[in-house]
């Protein structure tokens, strides 16, 4: 019996990637709890393997490396976390003071707004009302909310140190999977890209630390210069919202903008703050960026805006961190296999000229 290849029409093909990719959504967003540690344990394992290796080189053991590494990498970050948390709750303080200010400067906008363009402000006085007891007291489920995602998080804590060591120690395991798992089809070319992407997602990281670390240093630096309160606490959140592209730069601005306009007499000083981190964005955007981060992330604007914006659906705040990262190391597999090099293309950042597309 002779068996004839069936090719489909195209409408079919479609069909079954809608659904294909309709699934995958799906499973992506019912299994974040699974999926999301796991991806976060990975690109840390990824990002901590050097250490290891460095440790295995004074004749350390190879559990006692990851071990000696891991608690290294708890120290660095219960630190980091003790004490921005002590700045959070100094700040938490003065949350009301900074909400009835801010609230009264935004009554007597509005009412000086509707003065001068004839429009009754009760309505919007009634929302800002609303607003301001929902900003000072949460109800019971709020806190319920608040009480399980610290939950969630304490059990993610847990279980992620666990999936880093395990990823770190079986990683000779997990690479000879791969190869073997490509070992009739280009074997070097699937062992390549596996160290490709391992140095890219390293490289990244560490771009990323460093560019964090000197945003905070400079917006704190700036904020502390104006005199404005909590600088170092601000100057931190800038540059952690700063790391979710296109997105948190806008929003790290916000905040110590309503700081400076509760606490300063003159509203200049929101203005200067809007100045100083515009000009912090332009020395990080064309700066920064380019010499540590970008160059090691070769990804267009578009598709960082959408899948930072598909994370955030999918995974939240996590998804938002991970999304760069996750859309870099799948344009470095594209960029690999022939087939798919052209959505490698569509991903990256070169751009053709004109004149080539015209002919």
């Amino acid at each position: 019996m002779i068996y004839k290849e069936t090719i489909l029409p195209v409408y079919a093909k479609l069909s079954l990637l809608s659904i294909g990719f309709c699934a995958l959504i799906a499973i992506l967003y019912v299994a974040q709890s699974i999926i999301v540690p796991l991806i976060f344990a990975f690109i840390v394992a990824i990002l901590l393997s050097p250490v290891v290796n460095f440790f295995m080189r004074f004749k350390l053991n190879k559990i006692l490396a990851i071990t000696v590494t891991l608690l290294l990498t708890i120290i660095v970050i219960f630190g980091l976390g003790a004490f921005i948390i002590s700045q959070i709750s100094l700040f938490s303080e003065s949350w009301p003071i900074f909400v009835d200010k801010f609230t009264l400067l935004l009554n007597n906008s509005i009412s000086q707004t509707a003065i001068y363009l004839d429009i009754k402000p009760q309505i919007i006085h009634e929302w800002i009302n609303k607003t301001q007891h929902e900003l000072l007291y949460f109800n019971g489920a709020a806190i319920g909310e608040t009480l399980l995602s610290v939950g969630n998080t304490l059990a993610i804590m847990f279980i992620v140190p666990v999936y880093i060591f395990v990823i770190l120690y079986y990683q000779p395991l997990l690479l000879e999977f791969v190869r073997r798992l490509f070992k009739k089809n280009h074997p070097e070319e699937a062992t390549e890209i596996v160290k490709q992407t391992k140095s890219v997602v390293q490289r990244y990281l560490v771009g990323l630390v460093i560019e964090a670390a000197l945003v905070a240093t400079l917006d704190a630096t700036a904020l502390l210069i104006l005199g404005i309160e909590y600088a170092i606490l601000l100057g931190i959140i800038a540059a952690l919202l700063n790391m979710i592209p296109y997105i948190g730069g806008v929003v790290a601005v916000a905040l110590p903008m309503m700081v400076a306009l509760v606490t300063k007499d003159s509203a200049l000083y929101a203005l200067y703050v809007l100045i100083i981190y515009y000009i912090i964005q332009l020395v990080d955007n064309n700066l920064i960026v380019p010499k540590i981060v970008a160059s090691k992330v070769k990804v267009n604007a578009l598709f960082s805006i959408i899948v930072v914006l598909v994370g955030n659906l999918l995974w939240g705040v996590s998804g938002m961190f991970l999304s760069i990262p996750l859309l870099a190391i799948i344009k470095l597999v594209f960029d690999h296999i022939e087939s798919l090099k052209p959505w490698g293309f569509l991903l990256g950042d070169s751009m053709p000229s004109l004149k080539k597309i015209r002919r």
